[in-house]
């Protein structure tokens, strides 16, 4: 799941510049002076947008519901922290992708939520699988 997660934000990488601009041209697409001049990027049609939308919820929601059942025993993490890391990237989902559809069709400053909302995912993400790869290679159990 790491590897395929990493793989991913290299592609945002590739396709935005990590930059708040680059995330609006990629689905507003680019601003053109003239009409001779060709767009870098088009804005992406509503088939686009829901092919991206349904593919990211359905996959991120298996992820994060695998992730997350695995995190639960976690022996590191407790009580709140435990709730926050198996839950806001659930939410953090359906608010990063809903964002983006914002982006394109009402404003561009929607970009910032779909920042946020995306940092906290992978951050989630992240923070999971360390403590669980953590556990599971360093952590011994005492078995009497």
């Amino acid at each position: 799941l790491s590897v395929g997660v990493s793989v991913g934000l290299v592609f945002v990488s590739q396709t935005t510049g990590l930059s708040s601009s680059g995330a609006v041209e990629r689905f507003r697409g680019s601003d053109v002076e003239d009409e001779f001049e060709i767009a870098e990027q088009y804005p992406k049609s509503i088939n686009e947008m829901l092919m991206t939308t349904h593919n990211h919820i359905l996959g991120f929601s298996f992820i994060f519901l695998t992730l997350g059942t695995i995190f639960y025993f976690n022996s590191i993490v407790t009580k709140f922290w435990k709730s926050f890391f198996m839950i806001e990237p659930l939410i953090s989902t359906i608010i990063t992708f809903g964002s983006i559809w914002g982006v394109r069709f009402i404003h561009p400053d929607f970009v910032y939520l779909t920042i946020v909302s995306s940092a906290l995912l992978y951050l989630s993400f992240f923070v999971m699988s360390v403590i669980i790869s953590y556990e599971l290679i360093f952590k011994k159990n005492s078995v009497n």
